[in-house]
């Protein structure tokens, strides 16, 4: 029988569920399992209810599922909220006296806290360690992780969890240890950050704003270990100009928000693209619109993005599906807006913003710092010289004999405004246009769109971003296609339509009303038969898709 496990913690803002789930993860992972992290929590400093789920199986997963196996909680009200979605043999584990009830286990662990001279927060240590002992785990191992994870007050907490795992009885259930090697777990935007950071990352600027702060935070922490600064600045409008000021004297520059942010950097776009200053954006989208849940996932950014901006120009915009993709993704996209002197965008959201995924180590080396276009010194240098190709050779403010001009006019080789000279507008602009057709090529060289499940199937799912885990999961268990765009401008038409080869059936599925991949399709010739919509502000799981698509079939 195949090895997979669900386990859901939950309490109230404060009561530190988050920190519970990623310890029970790390050392699920410890004993050889792959993990994913699917984090719930309101738009609350107090009280509310957060939860996170953990899901460990012995094959890679990138969706958390419905049904549950433990649900630990933190207090009554998780008890209360999530106990129908525990599986029949599922266990109960909470905070309190031991219970005589069939699959119920009570760990004392405000008493624990409160005689070792602990701090309320602290019962997360004695929760979890009980726990570890419910589960079948080693003591060595619940100390190895709880070490390296409380880095302060060690001792005590080491004490509190001990005491908490002598006294806690066993379950029914146990997780049979397995021989793999642990492997690293990133959210997606730790992967962004690092990845971003391998392609030579020098400067990141944002406004803090809910799903993408972490890679403020992220970035801040570590900013002396990779060499790189990172301001906080007072809005987006800030943001977005300082990164092309920061861009244009060579810094390359990566900047984060979610969609509201991202509608005040809009003009700020368009600035780049007339001034062929590279920038990379991470947009990060969230339920809208306006403010709409700001903790909550939706995929409803993608046409906005995709046109953000006025005037005829074109960017990269990629939706990885996961941490690994946008570890990829974040360094290829940096590289590509300086070798296209374009702005960039990664767009994410929520659930592949702050869920946790299993990293692949190997992936590190493909992503490189590569160098863009400069100017080799002969000649009088024309900062937007009109090439074959349409890219300029960059030069920067302060090298000899360079006087680099950017501007938001449209311009001659040298940037100096043109308003008359008609002849000259359109040379300019056949440039761009050049440049254009160039990034098209280039995306025809990437794995643009990948394919999961029977690929000899005649009924195809598509999702993109993070619909991609649970509509894999659901394509390999219903042995049907499964097609995920991750390139999305400049549209990888030819990919997409060998993908499609042999299908006679397209289902759209996306966490958004109006089926916005659907209309993208629509305008490269290709017609979805019927679509799946979730718009709750939660993502979808594998099951949900199975019963959809059966529905559809009958």
């Amino acid at each position: 029988m195949e090895k997979d496990y669900s386990i859901l913690v939950g309490g109230e803002a404060g009561q530190g569920s988050r920190k519970a789930g990623l310890l029970i993860a790390k050392v699920l992972n410890r004993v050889g399992y792959k993990i994913f992290i699917y984090d719930d929590y309101q738009s609350l400093i107090r009280g509310g209810h957060n939860f996170s789920k953990i899901r460990a199986s012995e094959k890679d997963i990138l969706s958390h599922r419905e049904k549950i196996d433990f649900l630990l909680a933190l207090n009554k009200d998780t008890i209360e909220k999530h106990k129908k979605n525990l599986d029949e043999n599922g266990v109960i584990v909470y905070n309190g006296d031991n219970s005589s009830k069939e699959k119920e286990i009570g760990i004392p662990a405000k008493e624990i806290v409160e005689k070792e001279g602990g701090i309320p927060i602290m019962q997360n240590a004695a929760l979890v360690a009980g726990f570890g002992r419910v589960i079948g785990i080693e003591w060595e191992t619940m100390e190895e992780v709880l070490k390296e994870e409380f880095p302060k007050k060690t001792e005590l907490n080491l004490k509190i969890a001990k005491r908490a795992f002598n006294k806690t009885g066993d379950s029914p259930i146990k997780i049979e240890k397995l021989e793999k090697e642990p492997v690293p777990l990133l959210t997606g935007n730790e992967a962004i950050a690092l990845g971003a950071t391998k392609a030579g990352l020098d400067l990141y600027i944002a406004y803090p704003m809910t799903p993408a702060t972490s890679i403020l935070h992220y970035l801040a922490a570590y900013r002396k270990e990779f060499d790189i600064c990172v301001c906080q600045l007072e809005n987006e409008i800030a943001v977005i100009t300082a990164a092309i000021g920061a861009a244009y004297t060579g810094a390359k520059t990566m900047v984060g928000t979610s969609g509201g942010g991202f509608a005040l950097m809009t003009e700020g776009i368009s600035l780049a693209a007339q001034s062929e200053t590279p920038v990379l954006i991470v947009e990060s989208q969230r339920s809208g619109p306006a403010t709409g849940v700001p903790t909550y996932v939706e995929q409803a950014d993608l046409l906005f993005v995709l046109e953000s901006g006025h005037g005829d120009f074109l960017r990269f915009v990629a939706a990885p599906g996961d941490a690994n993709e946008a570890f990829l993704l974040a360094g290829m996209l940096l590289n590509l807006s300086w070798k296209y002197q374009t702005p960039s965008i990664l767009l994410i959201d929520k659930e592949i913003s702050e869920s946790t995924f299993c990293f692949d180590k190997s992936l590190v080396e493909k992503v490189k710092n590569e160098k863009p276009l400069l100017w080799d010194g002969s000649g009088e240098y024309k900062r937007y010289k009109n090439t074959k190709d349409g890219i300029s050779p960059l030069a920067y403010p302060g090298q000899k004999n360079v006087i680099s001009k950017a501007t938001s006019y449209e311009h001659d080789e040298f940037g100096i405004t043109i308003e008359e000279e008609e002849d000259v507008i359109k040379e300019m602009q056949d440039k761009k246009l050049r440049k254009f057709k160039k990034m098209r090529e280039e995306v025809d060289n990437i794995e643009a769109v990948k394919v999961y499940g029977n690929k000899n199937s005649k009924t195809a799912i598509i999702a993109w971003g993070s619909t991609k885990g649970p509509a894999k999961e659901a394509a390999e268990k219903l042995d049907i296609k499964m097609i995920q765009p991750i390139i999305i401008q400049p549209f990888p038409e030819k990919q997409m339509k060998e993908a499609l080869l042999g299908v006679e059936k397209i289902i759209s599925i996306e966490t958004n009303a109006l089926g916005q991949m659907e209309k993208v399709l629509n305008c490269h010739g290709i017609k979805a038969d019927e679509r799946i919509l979730k718009y709750t502000g939660r993502p979808f799981v594998p099951e949900e898709i199975i019963k959809e698509v059966r529905k559809l079939g009958d």
